[in-house]
């Protein structure tokens, strides 16, 4: 296919997603780039967001799809974005949850990144964290994730995992990235124990270390904030540390296992380790948090 109508499957993965779904599927629907299909697939949903997805794929059969665990399971975000991607047609693959939207550029501006850095196997960019669907008096807390460095490039495998392990870099929210499907299906998709919260971070770390990405600087989605998310309720529960503890030895078994010689990262991994770990309400782990988004804050200026 063309690099310049390159198919993109869009891929939307909902959980009880009624109250939402309708925005993000318009969201995909008002895209300036043509050239996509849109999976929808559902978690096991109870809600009436089932419905609500069958009736957008009966209304548009050409260009998007109903797609659903056997039985109408639910087996969790990895193993729901991996059927996604089992089912779809593109060269490329975007990510959006079903409580999240894009804004009208996404696709065109990540898909012309793509072609003009050809070696890049992933494009993101920056993401607003959108509090704003409330209403107008929660404006004010809107912000856009910075990246913590300079961006506008493409960064060599595996310097942005390093940088994210040693607080250099965030990482980016799903709803922002372009993947080379091949890529993609060559790390082997999300991990299906990781059903939810960290997901994401086990996913990209794997990627990162094995495949070179562009970072943008430009924001083309909105991550929706809602004490129902996943990770609103986890932080809530306390149930933080726990996860991200359990991603970064998954990473660390990981790169043992493919013999992955890279000692930047494995330092970077240790000091993860060791940072997680500690209790987070130590002066001296207060100072350290201080010093570490001083040094960013600098990094990014």
């Amino acid at each position: 296919m063309a690099a310049d109508n390159a198919l993109v499957s869009v891929v939307v993965i909902f959980f009880n997603e009624k109250l939402y779904l309708g925005e993000a599927v318009a969201s995909v629907q008002a895209q300036t780039y043509p050239h996509w299909e849109l999976l929808l697939v559902d978690d096991g949903s109870t809600d009436g967001s089932t419905e609500l997805a069958k009736d957008f794929a009966r209304q548009d059969p050409a260009r998007i799809r109903y797609v659903e665990h056997p039985g109408h399971s639910n087996r969790g975000a990895s193993a729901t974005r991996n059927l996604g991607v089992s089912e779809a047609h593109g060269e490329w693959i975007a990510f959006l949850d079903g409580d999240d939207i894009w804004l009208p550029m996404r696709l065109e501006r990540t898909v012309d990144l793509a072609r003009a850095n050809p070696d890049a196997d992933m494009v993101y960019g920056k993401t607003e964290y959108w509090y704003s669907w409330q209403g107008a008096s929660a404006r004010e807390k809107d912000r856009v994730q910075p990246h913590f460095f300079a961006a506008d490039r493409l960064v060599k495998a595996p310097d942005l995992l390093v940088r994210h392990l040693s607080l250099r870099a965030a990482l980016p929210c799903m709803g922002s990235l372009l993947i080379r499907r091949n890529a993609y299906l060559n790390v082997g998709g999300f991990e299906k124990a990781f059903r939810g919260l960290v997901d994401d971070a086990v996913f990209l770390g794997k990627f990162c270390l094995h495949y070179d990405v562009y970072v943008s600087n430009e924001c083309w989605d909105r991550y929706r904030q809602h004490p129902g998310s996943d990770t609103a309720v986890a932080a809530a529960e306390g149930r933080m540390q726990r996860a991200q503890l359990d991603y970064l030895h998954w990473l660390q078994n990981y790169s043992q296992a493919h013999a992955i010689d890279q000692p930047s990262l494995h330092k970077a991994l240790r000091g993860a380790i060791r940072r997680v770990s500690t209790p987070s309400n130590t002066f001296g782990s207060r100072l350290s948090g201080a010093c570490r988004r001083l040094a960013r804050w600098v990094a990014s200026a």
